[in-house]
This record gives C-alpha cells, structure tokens and sequence, in this order.
C-alpha cells in the first residue's frame, strides 16, 4: 500500500499558496480549501515522521517561512472558539441543517497543533517560527493552565457526552459544544509536547523570559505532574488518556510513564538546569516550595525509566538545603507577543456582528454545498492512509467496543455487530449518504479521465 497523501511537489505547491485570514473569512470557501491542504499537509507529515523519511514537509514550511502563519491561523481559530461560537449557538434563528462545516472549522485548531507537534521537534522549526515563537508560548500556557485547572481526575467532556446520551431531544448545537469541549482537551495535551520542544531549543532571551518570568511555567508543570488529567480513576481501575482514548492500565503497568509523563519532566529537566534558565529564573520561596513538590514523584521507577532525572534529583535535593540568589535585575528590551491582542484589538465589540455574518453567509450551506465538501474530504483523507496511521483496530461507531465490520456504502464508519449498525443508523444515515454520494462520483470523474 502507498501510504502518501503528497507528492513533494504537491506539498509545495500547497505550502507557497498558504495565506492568512481574517476572523470574519473563518469557516468561508477559500478558508475550508486552506484547511483541507493543511490537512494533507498534517497526515504527510505525520507519515514521514513516523517512517523516519525524508520530512519534506517540514523543510518546505522552513524554507518558505509558513511556520508563523500556521501559529497566527490556529490562534484565530482559538479566538473564534472564545469570542464568536458562543454568540452564534444563541442565536435564536440559527438552526443549521447541518454542523458538519461548524466542527470542521473547531478540528482546524487541533489540525494545526498537530502539525506543529511534528515539526516542532526539530530546532530549525523552532528557528523559523521567529517573533511568533512568544505566541506559541502563550498559546501553550494557556492550554496547560486549563489542563492544570481540571479539579478532579474525571474527564468533564466525558461526562458531558454521558448526559447527552441520556437526553432524547439533543440540539446538534449542544451535540457540537459537547464535542468541541472533548477535542480541546486533546488539543492541550497536544500543547505540551510543543512547550517541551520549544525548551529543548529556545535560546532567545525574550522566549525564556516569557516562560520563566512572566508565565512561570515550571510551577504549572509541577501541578501538571500533581494532576496528572491525562490518568483518572473509575469504577476501581487506573485509566489512561494514550493514543487519543482512555485505556484501562494493569496494575503492573500503574507506575509506567506515558508520553505525556515524559514531556512534562522533560520540560520541567530543561527549564530548570539550563544554564539561560537557572540565570533568569526567580528560586523565591514561593517557587522553591511548589518545586519541591516534584521530590515526591521522583520514585526509583520513575528514574529508572528517564535516567536524566537523577540530575533534577541532585538539582532539587541540593535546592532544599539552600536559597538561590535571587536573579539579575538586568535592562532588557524583550518581544511581546503579537497574535493573539492583535485578532482581539481588532475585532473587539464585533463579536455577534461576526457571527450574524457567518450565520448567514458561511454556517448555512445548501445541500449541493454540503455535497461538494463531503467529496472534498473523501479526497483529503484517503481511508488506507488513515487506518495506517491508527494505533489500534477500529472502534464501533455506536457502542465504542472494537469493531470488525465496516459500512458496505460509505465504508467510513465500524460496527462490532449488526445491532449496533441499526442502532446507529438515523444518526450515521445523513453522512453516509453525503459520502457515499461524493465518493461514487470521484470514481466517476477517474474513470472519465481515464
């Protein structure tokens, strides 16, 4: 199987044509085409990455300078998250046939930060992000502290999709809200890979302040660590949040580290023993308690699976005796961050102004609009190249058990019975019959051409 959605010349093409938006063109026709060719351009990355091939992608969003532009549109979509989609779900005369188009412009935010997790690993992406570097600092900042604000181990999306099952009148906008709640959380844990990679590189003085003093992100990753949100308890059992679901742990593997275990203490190894680091960062006794905290979790099988932390060991054993000299006060002319106030200043008090707009020219596409998107998209994610990029067997569409069997028309969507293909049906038959429909004529369109 050809397991490539671009050829590089296609990815180029794709990567030079990439252009900025405003708030009011989010979720418009230009818009939507933007977002499927950085779908593809995502799926390709994620391709290359884990063949260890050529990253072609990464090296044309270097070369031609996109990496900023790619912060500044998932930072719009993220104000247009806060700012106009709650106005346009109380709108009283919006009802859309529909939400299809509205998810769509939600998942843009976690498509982005999911290319970014790919290229960020390599320093000269974090080069090539310049200026824009601070944004995705604050970006991740907020993301962590909404991470670290989770007041128990239980997931809320969760628990929102649980109560929505039970209702029999759901709104699709309720069913919309309840989904974009669960998508942000996988967008922030998302967050902390990138805020891990930005402290293996950053060496601007003006991005390790902004880490260190003005957001003091090593005492939100010691809550981080103390939450932990991505493990939870239920019905008696450890789960964890790996490979974008809940899985239920053996009691032998309690004490592994997770991926996201690792980004965090690998953080937290760069923020404090780099020499930039150490020379800016402020030990006062406020900061020096919260980080004694992590003494607690540095157990033997935790260093034994990152050997690196007994250097953080050493660091903090050797803090708990002693009071670091407080830092410079030194005349420094830092960056500040731009994206973010720049998007906001500009479209403060047009809120519903935005949404209204929206409503009626974006949010309300015609059948025939939604038929097109739908062939858009059998295009944009190829199904042979989707399955191989999952971790697991497919899970069924109605009860979340594994599933074995496929939809015969639309082959989207996985069953682990026929009772549950039944059941399923009144909400799966609108989009099975929009992709059946849209792949059927692309099949006709090749067979045309050829």
């Amino acid at each position: 199987m050809d397991s490539s959605v671009l050829l590089p010349a296609e990815a180029e093409a794709f990567v030079q044509s990439l252009g900025t938006f405003s708030l009011k063109e989010v979720g418009s026709t230009r818009w939507f085409r933007q977002h499927e060719n950085i779908e593809k351009l995502n799926i390709q990355a994620i391709l290359n990455a884990a063949a260890v091939h050529n990253e072609f992608i990464k090296e044309l969003l270097v070369s031609y300078g996109k990496i900023t532009l790619l912060v500044h549109e998932m930072i719009l979509v993220e104000v247009w998250k806060q700012k106009v989609f709650p106005v346009l779900c109380q709108l009283q005369d919006f009802n859309p046939k529909s939400t299809f188009h509205l998810y769509m412009v939600i998942h843009h935010e976690a498509t982005i930060i999911n290319l970014l997790e790919t290229i960020m690993f390599h320093e000269d992406s974090c080069e090539a992000a310049d200026d824009s570097l601070l944004d995705l600092v604050d970006y991740c900042h907020r993301k962590l502290t909404l991470l670290a604000g989770r007041a128990t181990r239980e997931d809320p999306a969760a628990h929102d999709q649980h109560n929505l099952t039970r209702k029999t009148d759901v709104s699709s906008i309720e069913e919309l809200q309840v989904q974009s709640a669960a998508l942000e959380f996988e967008i922030s844990l998302k967050a902390v890979s990138v805020l891990r990679y930005i402290t293996d590189h950053a060496n601007n003085i003006s991005v390790i302040s902004r880490m260190l003093c003005t957001h003091n992100l090593p005492c939100v990753l010691v809550q981080l660590i103390d939450r932990c949100p991505w493990s939870r308890y239920r019905e008696g059992e450890v789960e964890k949040y790996i490979n974008s679901k809940w899985q239920k742990i053996p009691a032998e593997d309690h004490f592994k580290m997770t991926k996201l275990d690792g980004q965090v203490w690998i953080a937290l190894f760069n923020l404090l023993l780099k020499e930039d680091c150490q020379r800016k960062y402020d030990f006062n006794n406020f900061n020096k308690n919260q980080l004694l905290k992590l003494r607690g979790f540095l157990t033997e099988v935790l260093v034994d699976q990152l050997p690196n932390l007994v250097e953080l060991q050493r660091f903090l054993a050797h803090l708990a005796v002693t009071d670091p000299a407080p830092p410079k006060k030194e005349l420094v002319l830092e960056q500040i961050p731009e994206i973010w106030n720049h998007i906001v200043s500009d479209n403060s008090g047009k809120w519903k102004a935005v949404a209204k707009y929206q409503v009626k020219e974006t949010f309300n596409p015609s059948e025939n609009d939604l038929r097109l998107h739908a062939q858009r998209l059998a295009q944009t994610y190829n199904l042979d190249v989707m399955e191989s990029l999952l971790p697991d067997k497919p899970k069924c569409g109605s009860c979340g058990r594994e599933a074995a069997k496929r939809c015969s028309r639309c082959q989207g969507e996985w069953y682990c019975q026929r009772e549950c293909q039944v059941k399923h049906w009144p909400k799966h038959k609108k989009a099975c019959q929009l992709m059946a429909e849209a792949t059927e004529k692309i099949q006709r369109d090749l067979n045309i051409s050829s």
